[in-house]
């Protein structure tokens, strides 16, 4: 027989309107008016399997990307000849260039460049600004992994034989590819991904770039050379375009991909990731839950909801949940909310469930306030209803405090609506019987669970390490590791033996 062996690959050039692109196996997407007249020839386009999206990435935004992630390999090789203690002082030059004025005073120009043009656009900054308290938390977490013990190597299993034994070793991992929105700070919190060996390549929002620049160019790679690091172990993609992330997270040079950001661009980024066959670390829709039991301490639950609203991140205070007919409990938490939106009068806003609009007084439905959104205050209802439906979005206030509030007749209601309806990432009870609380811990699918303010979830606050993000289980349960993803986690394990007894054979 003739053989009809023929190649059916070649490359796209270009789009039509109305171009049907097959996805997840039965389904289409068409090509759109817009997309096609955009696309060029070099550039690529991404279908996520998933949802159908048709991402464009533009050939300039693939080539920076993977050039970012080509030196980070390249970087990541030379890193098995670094010493330990030359990461050890990466940690301690690049908090040093931090603290210095001289290269602090360009970095703050920088940021306050990008955070005015983020305000006429519109756009929230409260997590832009580097703030001289982001600044000294960024010393702090850069010292802490300076004096991290080193990661590489380390034992964790010996299996001893007649004349040889088997050690399981760990070893680093490779490249991690980073997404993440607006914040500063995180520069400092992923670079722990070295202190194990391995390199990481950045990619921040675009309104933050300014800024990421200025921390390259004045701390971070002046920090690499000094130590003698290889300069691409930290990689920036340096571009506003957030093509450039889905170009990254489609790099099959990664070994791990973490994003942190919205929910829907973080959950867009991980579907790139997992059908490029990249394990995917996703740190995205936030929110914490508070259930309040009948005996519950009016005093400690104040004071839990206070200190959960003092900013908003993805801990803080999203989700109350009162119990029914306690009106002693009902105005701890009025209490509560007058004394969070008093803070620089910032105001309260209320979403109530449909029928738990007793939660709030009346007259709040049609109180109207000014909210401090991110464009500026907009006068809103104070209160507002909401369904049932409604009660796994979070909310991204940025300086009025806004929360969910319902009614429910026992703990385990509310358990049964956050296992149901949350993104499983933050619950919290305020109860006095211990019997109560260990029922709860049982129930409840979160993988920070507690017992008073919601805002203790953080890698650095509680556990004292840098944290690259906080996992949700949203998408089920991980495996074998925490919600907190830190530098000292990002690890894989070798196998190494050692034969004494030249004449073993099976």
């Amino acid at each position: 027989m003739a053989s009809t062996t023929m190649s059916n690959q070649y490359p796209l050039t270009k789009l039509t309107p109305g171009m049907p692109i097959v996805y997840g196996g039965d389904k289409i997407a068409v090509v759109e008016d817009d997309l096609a007249s955009r696309f060029q020839a070099g550039d690529r386009l991404l279908i996520v399997q998933e949802t159908g999206d048709l991402l464009h990435i533009a050939s300039a935004d693939y080539t920076i990307a993977s050039n970012a992630v080509a030196a980070a390999h390249s970087a990541f090789a030379a890193m098995s000849s670094v010493s330990d203690d030359a990461i050890t002082q990466f940690y301690a030059h690049f908090a040093d260039r931090l603290e210095a004025d001289e290269s602090w005073s360009t970095i703050a120009a920088a940021n306050e460049a990008d955070v005015d043009k983020a305000r006429a656009a519109g756009r929230s900054v409260t997590r832009l600004i580097a703030s001289e308290k982001m600044r000294r938390d960024m010393i702090s977490g850069l010292r802490e992994w300076r004096d991290t013990p080193a990661l590489r190597g380390r034992t964790i299993e010996t299996v001893n034989h007649d004349g040889w034994n088997v050690d399981l070793l760990t070893a680093p991992l490779g490249v991690v590819g980073f997404v993440f929105e607006g914040r500063p700070n995180v520069f400092a919190d992923a670079t722990g991904v070295l202190r194990s060996g391995n390199a990481v390549v950045f990619r921040i929002g675009s309104d933050a770039l300014g800024t990421a620049r200025a921390i390259m160019s004045e701390a971070l790679a002046p920090a690499l050379a000094a130590a003698g690091l290889p300069a691409g172990a930290v990689s920036l993609v340096d571009s506003p375009s957030r093509a450039s992330g889905w170009a990254l997270f489609s790099d099959p040079k990664l070994s791990l991909a973490v994003a942190r950001g919205s929910g829907r661009a973080v959950a867009q980024l991980g579907s790139v990731a997992r059908q490029s066959g990249i394990p995917a670390s996703l740190h995205g829709t936030g929110g914490a839950w508070l259930v309040v039991a009948h005996d519950a301490d009016p005093e400690r639950f104040m004071a839990a909801v206070i200190h959960s609203l003092d900013r908003k991140v993805c801990n803080t205070l999203n989700v109350c949940c009162l119990p029914r007919n306690n009106a002693a409990l009902r105005d701890a938490f009025l209490t509560a909310l007058d004394r969070a939106g008093s803070r620089d009068g910032r105001g309260i806003k209320i979403h109530v469930t449909l029928g738990s609009e007793a939660a709030v007084p009346e007259n709040w439905f049609t109180k109207h306030a000014p909210i401090r959104r991110a464009g500026g205050a907009v006068d809103e209802p104070v209160a507002e209803t909401l369904s049932i439906d409604e009660l796994g979005h979070e909310w991204e206030w940025e300086e009025t405090p806004e929360l969910t509030v319902l009614l429910v007749d026992t703990v385990d209601e509310a358990v049964s609506l956050f296992n149901r309806h949350s993104p499983q990432f933050v619950a919290t009870l305020i109860c006095e019987s211990q019997e109560a609380h260990q029922r709860f811990y049982d129930a409840v699918n979160a993988p920070f669970v507690g017992n008073g303010f919601t805002r203790w979830v953080d890698g650095l606050y509680a556990l004292k390490r840098p944290e690259l993000g906080l996992s949700n289980w949203q998408h089920g349960r991980l495996f074998a590791r925490g919600g907190v993803l830190s530098g000292d986690g990002i690890y894989t394990v070798r196998t190494r033996v050692t034969q004494s007894d030249p004449d073993v054979h099976r």
